[in-house]
This record gives C-alpha cells, sequence and structure tokens, in this order.
C-alpha cells in the first residue's frame, strides 16, 4: 500500500467556491439561470482593452513567456514607484505565500495568523509542517498579535487587510507602528488582495508597498490581478519587498510560472485605471443596498472593505443549510461554518444579481 508524506495527513482540502458546470451538473439548472456570488469575482469582468489585446496576441502560443516578465514588472514599478528588482510575480498571490512559507518556514517553525482569516496560510503553513498560532478575535486586533508575537516568536505573521472572509481592514498608522516594533528576522506578509477597494473606501485603510520596501527589511506586501481587475481566470499576483527577499523567492520559482495571454492581460488591466476605478464605485453603491436589507431583517452584517459582504445569521439560521438551500434555487455563496462562524460571505454584484439574491435570501429565512 502507497504511502505519502506525514504532513499531509492534517491538511484539509482548500474548498474554493462551486464553480456554475457543477451546479448545473447537480442541480440540473440552466447556466443562464445560476447567480455566482461565492468567490470574490468582479462582476462587471475585465476591461475591454484586456479582452482586445488577448485576442490580438493568443495566435502566439506556440512559444514560452516572457519569463522576465519585464513589461508586467514595469508597469507595477512605475505603479508602485518601486524597482523591478522589488517585484516577484506569481500564480496569484496564493503562489507567492506558498514560496514565502517554503523560504521561511519548516518544521520548528510558527505561524501567527487571525482566528478567522484567508485558509491558504494555514494550508501551506501545514505543508512545511508547522505550528499554527491564531488570534481568538475575529478581527485583527494588533494589540494581540504584538502579545502573541513576543509569547510564540513565530517565524512568519500574515496579516490580511481587508481581511478575507470578514472584510474588516487595518489602519495603516496602526500597521506601521505594528511593524515598528517587530524584529527583522521575522517574516511579515501584508497580503492586500482587497486593497484597491479598501482604499477606495478608506484613505486611513491604504498600505503604500513603497513605504514598506523602503522602511522594512522583513515585510512583504502581496496584491493580486483576481478581484478589482477581474482577472481571477488569468491567475496573476504579485509580491513587493525588498531585493534580499524576492532573491530568495526567486530560488524557489519555477520558469514560465505566468502564460503569456496572462500576462498581457495584468499588464493592460493596471493601465486602464478608469475601467477598476468604476467596477469599485458601482461596488460600494450596491453594498449600501446589502447594508439597508441587513437592517431590515435584522441581521448582522461586517462592515466591510471589500467587494463582498459577511452576513452574521441568529441562534435560530444556520448558515450551511441556507447556503445549501440557495444553491439549490442557483444563487451561490459561500458558507462560513467551515471558518466557525455561523454566516455567508456574499460577492456584492450587479444590481440585477443583488436583487435575487434579497428576493431568494428573504424567502429562506
Amino acid at each position: 500500500m502507497m504511502t505519502f508524506n506525514k504532513k499531509l495527513e492534517n491538511i484539509k482540502t482548500y474548498e474554493a467556491g462551486k464553480p456554475i458546470e457543477l451546479v448545473v451538473r447537480e442541480f440540473g439548472i440552466e447556466p443562464k439561470d445560476i447567480i455566482k456570488l461565492a468567490s470574490n469575482e468582479n462582476p462587471y469582468g475585465c476591461s475591454p482593452k484586456v479582452q482586445k489585446a488577448v485576442v490580438e496576441i493568443v495566435s502566439n502560443m506556440a512559444l514560452y513567456p516572457d519569463d522576465s516578465m519585464t513589461k508586467l514588472k514595469n508597469a507595477l514599478s512605475s505603479r508602485f514607484e518601486v524597482n523591478d528588482e522589488n517585484i516577484i510575480i506569481g500564480s496569484g498571490s496564493d503562489q507567492v505565500i506558498e514560496f514565502l512559507m517554503h523560504a521561511k518556514a519548516d518544521s520548528n517553525s510558527k505561524i501567527l495568523i487571525n482566528s478567522v482569516t484567508f485558509a491558504m496560510y494555514e494550508i501551506y503553513a501545514r505543508h512545511v509542517g508547522a505550528e499554527i498560532i491564531r488570534t481568538a478575535s475575529e478581527h485583527h486586533d494588533l494589540e494581540e498579535f504584538y502579545t502573541l508575537y513576543k509569547e510564540q516568536n513565530p517565524d512568519i505573521i500574515f496579516l490580511c487587510t481587508p481581511n478575507n472572509p470578514t472584510g474588516d481592514a487595518i489602519d495603516s498608522s496602526d500597521m506601521f507602528e505594528f511593524l515598528d516594533k517587530i524584529d527583522s528576522d521575522t517574516l511579515v506578509v501584508v497580503d492586500g488582495a482587497y486593497m484597491e477597494y479598501g482604499q477606495a473606501k478608506d484613505k486611513s485603510k491604504k498600505i503604500e508597498p513603497k513605504t514598506i520596501v523602503e522602511r522594512y527589511e522583513n515585510v512583504i506586501y502581496l496584491g493580486t490581478f483576481s478581484k478589482a481587475y477581474g482577472l481571477g481566470g488569468m491567475r496573476v499576483g504579485y509580491g513587493i519587498a525588498n531585493e534580499k527577499i524576492i532573491k530568495e523567492l526567486y530560488k524557489l520559482r519555477p520558469p514560465f510560472n505566468i502564460t503569456t495571454l496572462s500576462l498581457e492581460a495584468a499588464s493592460v488591466a493596471l493601465a486602464d485605471e478608469e475601467f477598476v476605478n468604476k467596477s469599485i464605485s458601482l461596488s460600494f453603491d450596491e453594498m449600501n443596498r446589502y447594508e439597508e436589507f441587513a437592517s431590515q431583517q435584522k441581521i448582522d452584517i461586517i462592515n466591510s472593505f471589500t467587494n463582498f459582504v459577511t452576513l452574521c445569521l441568529n441562534e435560530k439560521q444556520n448558515s450551511s443549510e441556507i447556503s445549501t438551500k440557495l444553491l439549490q434555487r442557483g444563487m451561490i455563496v459561500r458558507d462560513l461554518s467551515g471558518y466557525g462562524m455561523n454566516a455567508i460571505r456574499v460577492t456584492v454584484g450587479t444590481h440585477e444579481q443583488n436583487s435575487k439574491f434579497f428576493e431568494l435570501f428573504a424567502e429562506l429565512i
């Protein structure tokens, strides 16, 4: 009988939001009647300029991608006022998280994360056999983080702001005050996957990668094109840090880890700020409707700095049951019971999609 690495025994497989194709097969619902509000994708898609650019280069698929990724790196370095040497590109920002874990942690390491946060931090930590230290608070409490840091001496600290799956965010002043107190041998990962939304809603939440590069030799900022830029299907993320960290990560990066289409799409998407700003604005306009709906239904809603909302249910309601019933009606949302919360996370969709969610959800509760 074949045996496998024992470190895999306690790892739970990450459950992505159900794809539309699976719901079609399981429940026999027509694709046009299914609304997916589970994976925090941009409901307005990507910039039309991206679609045009991808079509123009699709005939050049026989050659490997530009492994130097010069065009995208130059675009990012210009946007964030850093050098190309401060940037690494990953197949989604979660690939950069995997690089970081293997570069810094092993079976003797401790990883400090928030009580409720992105599941891949723990999964990648378990890949290397590291111990997970969690806060007690659902929202990022930096005083609690610092207390645990002093007690546990972790090798890596993950700070997700705005946080997935709750939507809360850390003030930049509080973040930098915290980072100032961390020793230079502890790696701190500032995951800004939803930063475009957070800084648009409240400038006090904005974390500048340039500031991180200039002030800290032990901190890396992560970003992605999967959310605000509408390129979830292209899988492009990035890390920005001092050159020493980036050089170590490059030892783990496989060649050609980003496709030609993905590199072109991300480069063009980054340049079309008008499209991104418009989709963010529309998202927050629709979020106001969720807040009004939650108030009407007497449901707690977490103040969100992202493109999703977390609805916290009461003791008479069950998030798993409600999520399943919504799924059977063609509405895909994210059940957060796996995070220890009786709550559902809902991507803020288009006006029509959100109206349908309000209708179905009101019926079920």
